[in-house]
């Protein structure tokens, strides 16, 4: 009898009749069916696939034909735990007792079809800059014997995702899949969605209220002179239509009265949505400087207000700016008078200090060219007072130099040799001498020319006599060399430290280091001076 009764009542359409709840799975995945009128332990429950009228499964059914049939109920649902081709159709769940019924329309596609992606889309929005945590969906869950057992994520391209950006971008947004995997009775099924993530720039939120001026800022002004202050203000002007303006004290301030003294105007900026309150001031008085200026804004959402008050510009500080320039000068003043004082230490002290050395770029090969004549006052330098000149300049300090008696070999003209040496020596030296070991006083006007024609340094040494004798006194050649020349004075021997910076300053850098560090003796026995 309940047999019959059950076959009359599959064809028996139910009262409330609606229309079809459309649900889509892929081929070997789950599915759930929920009803919202059907009861599982109602004995007149029961699920059919209209396709064929047939019933598919119903309340009392045991639990090894469901098992058989790869389905289960429970509850309000009925579970598909592989879905095929053969489960796609028409589904109703009847409510006998009452007469209801609810009813499905289930698809199923194979995996590789894209109209199932299509049809089973779900959106996801993120923010960047930001995090993102993407959400699997959540429909169609089965119960809660089902045991959830996680969830996994990839692109459309297959790429592995853990569905989670620390620092989300718009590059990332794309088509995800999600597949949340079930066990039930040592079984692993498994659902999947499509979820579409679009990645927007978030808007910045808007700094309500008046950004300028602070409030108890402080102006400076020019009293009588033309001022104007402007009151910036944001206000959401969907929402809040106010608008900012201006208090003198507690007195409005006029707003566009040009023919006023101090009025406020207003601007608005449509790009921005920025109001602007101008208060302007034709002519600043003294009484605006004790007088509190307000600029506020009457908003719903977030009134504001800013208090400013006004100051003289501060003159500026001439005294500071004189003693200043003073200090400057004196400064300048003592630079000069230090430097012509000691710019012969100051010289040597950095050429010695920092090791600088001349670079032959003129293909000159000696550094000076020491050339004797005999001195007319018959008090030039003995023979030891000149080897010590000669080897205290070549060991002591550095310097190459170019002999007569040394470097100029015998029977060669002597006027050419003269002038050849003065042209490979980058200075020329000349030394009264009180024998006469050189070419002689009769080359000396060959040599000026010399000297002139290519810019060749000369340095002449004279003895106390030679420079206290009336330049008339020279000879001729002399005279045209000492006024083209530096002049170094020989006191006597042994020479002093002041003698050696002296011609050494006048001297250029010697080319090569000094073959010797330690005091060098003359052949006399005296010590050369440390300088």
């Amino acid at each position: 009898m309940a047999v019959l009764q059950l076959l009359f009542l599959t064809f028996i359409t139910g009262v409330c009749s609606q229309t079809p709840k459309d649900i889509y799975v892929k081929a070997g995945e789950m599915v759930t069916l929920h009803s919202e009128v059907c009861k599982v332990n109602d004995t007149a429950t029961l699920w059919k696939q209209e396709t064929d009228q047939t019933i598919y499964v119903y309340s009392n059914m045991s639990a090894a034909e469901q098992k058989r049939m790869g389905v289960v109920l429970y509850k309000n649902c009925l579970v598909i735990l592989r879905a095929s081709g053969n489960h796609t159709g028409n589904y109703s769940c009847h409510y006998l007792r009452r007469n209801h019924s609810q009813r499905f329309t289930l698809t199923v596609y194979t995996p590789q079809s894209k109209e199932y992606d299509e049809k089973n889309r779900f959106s996801d929005l993120c923010y960047t800059p930001g995090s993102c945590q993407m959400f699997c969906p959540s429909v169609n869950t089965p119960p809660k014997d089902f045991k959830p057992n996680g969830t996994t994520w990839h692109t459309e391209n297959g790429e592995p995702s853990s569905g989670y950006f620390s620092s989300v971008e718009e590059k990332d947004s794309g088509v995800y899949i999600c597949t949340r995997s079930y066990a039930y009775s040592g079984q692993i099924y498994n659902m999947t969605f499509t979820v579409i993530l679009d990645v927007q720039r978030e808007k910045p939120v808007k700094n309500l209220g008046i950004s300028f001026p602070n409030d108890g800022q402080v102006f400076e002004v020019e009293v009588g002179k033309r001022a104007e202050i402007p009151c910036k203000a944001l206000t959401d002007s969907t929402l809040d239509p106010g608008s900012p303006f201006w208090l003198s004290g507690s007195s409005f301030v006029e707003e566009d009265n040009r023919n006023a003294r101090v009025y406020f105007s207003f601007s608005f900026d449509n790009r921005t949505e920025q109001m602007t309150a101008t208060l302007t001031f034709k002519e600043v008085k003294e009484e605006d400087l004790s007088t509190k200026f307000t600029c506020k804004l009457e908003s719903e959402i977030k009134p504001a207000f800013a208090t400013i008050t006004l100051t003289k510009i501060a003159q500026p500080s001439y005294t500071a700016l004189a003693v200043c320039s003073i200090v400057v000068v004196l400064v300048m003043v003592l630079t000069v008078v230090v430097y012509s004082k000691f710019k012969v230490d100051i010289t040597l002290f950095f050429r010695d200090a920092l090791g600088c050395r001349s670079i032959t770029s003129d293909g000159r090969s000696y550094d000076a060219f020491l050339m004797c004549y005999m001195s007319d006052t018959d008090k030039g330098l003995n023979e030891d007072d000149r080897r010590q000149l000669e080897n205290t300049l070549e060991e002591r300090f550095g310097y190459t130099l170019c002999l007569y008696d040394r470097d100029i070999l015998p029977g060669q003209a002597v006027a050419e040799t003269v002038l050849e040496s003065t042209e490979q020596s980058r200075a020329v030296v000349l030394v009264p001498c009180s024998s006469d070991p050189g070419p002689g006083i009769g080359l000396l006007g060959a040599i000026h020319e010399a000297l002139v024609e290519r810019k060749t340094r000369l340095i002449l040494i004279n003895t106390k006599q030679t420079e206290g004798s009336k330049s008339d006194s020279l000879p001729e050649a002399l005279q045209l060399l000492s006024k083209a020349g530096d002049c170094v004075t020989w006191k006597g021997s042994p020479p002093s430290s002041t003698f050696w910076k002296e011609l050494r300053y006048h001297l250029p850098a010697p080319q090569h280091a000094p073959r010797r560090t330690h005091r060098l003796l003359s052949q006399t026995g005296y010590e050369v001076p440390s300088l």
